[in-house]
C-alpha cells in the first residue's frame, strides 16, 4: 500500500482497491495506550514467581499501583507466552530470590512451616508453627484436619491482636500459603511475605530448627 501511493502515485482509494482492502481500515490507528512499561514488571514478577498464573500476579502488579483490569492482563500474559506450563505433582509458587535479612529485634520477622501426623483411628491432622525469628519465641500452634490460607489469615490476625505486625513473614511455597487469601491478606496487612526455593527449608531454619526438636522430643 505504501509503496503503491509514495512510489507509484496512486491515490489511497485506488491502492487500496487494488489488493481488496477498504481505505478506514488503511487509515485506522490503534488507540491503545504504550504498555511496554506492564510488560516488563509483568515479565519480571512471573520470573520472580514463576508458579503464579495471571490472576495472582495481578494482585502483585496492583499491589504496586498499576491500575489493570483482568481482561488486560490476560491478553498480555497470553501475548508475552507466561503461562504456566502443566506438570505431574503438586504445584508450587516459587518465591522471591533475594536473601532475607537477618531480624534484630522482635516481629521483624516470623517464620510459617506445617507438620502433620496420624492419630490412631488412621485420621490425618496439621499443625501449623508460628515463630518470631529474633526472639524464637513460638507465637502459635494451630491444630486441626485442615488448615486453609483463610484459616491461616484468620490466625495471623489473631497473633498480630496480642502482638503486633511482623514486617515479614517467611514460608515455603505449598498451596494454603499462596492462595489467593493470603496474598489478599498481604495486601491489606501490608506485610512482606519472601517464599522460601523449593527444595531448600533450611532457607527457613528457625521453624524448622523447632519442628526438629518437637518430633524428636
Amino acid at each position: 500500500m505504501t509503496w503503491a501511493i509514495e512510489e507509484k502515485g496512486y491515490s489511497q482509494r485506488r491502492a487500496c482497491g487494488l489488493i481488496g482492502l477498504e481505505p478506514k481500515t488503511y487509515r485506522y490507528a490503534s488507540a491503545r495506550s504504550d504498555d511496554a512499561a506492564v510488560r516488563v514488571r509483568l515479565r519480571s514478577l512471573a520470573g520472580e514467581r514463576r508458579r503464579f498464573g495471571y490472576r495472582r500476579l495481578l494482585i502483585l502488579l496492583r499491589r504496586e499501583g498499576l491500575a489493570l483490569n483482568h481482561k488486560k492482563l490476560f491478553r498480555l500474559y497470553r501475548e508475552e507466552r507466561l503461562s504456566v506450563r502443566r506438570r505431574g505433582g503438586r504445584k508450587r509458587a516459587l518465591g522471591t530470590r533475594a536473601s532475607a535479612a537477618v531480624p534484630q529485634e522482635a516481629n521483624q520477622r516470623w517464620s510459617l512451616d506445617f507438620v502433620s501426623d496420624t492419630l490412631d483411628d488412621g485420621r490425618r491432622f496439621r499443625i501449623l508453627v508460628v515463630v518470631d525469628d529474633c526472639t524464637r519465641e513460638c507465637l502459635a500452634l494451630v491444630v486441626d484436619t485442615s488448615l486453609s490460607g483463610q484459616r491461616v489469615a484468620r490466625e495471623l490476625d489473631r497473633i498480630i491482636e496480642g502482638r503486633g505486625k511482623p514486617l515479614m513473614i517467611v514460608s515455603d511455597n505449598g498451596t494454603e500459603l499462596t492462595s489467593h487469601a493470603i496474598l489478599h491478606w498481604q495486601e491489606e496487612r501490608a506485610v512482606e511475605w519472601h517464599y522460601i526455593a523449593p527444595g531448600k527449608p533450611q532457607q527457613n531454619g528457625f521453624v524448622e530448627s523447632l519442628n526438629g526438636r518437637a518430633t524428636s522430643a
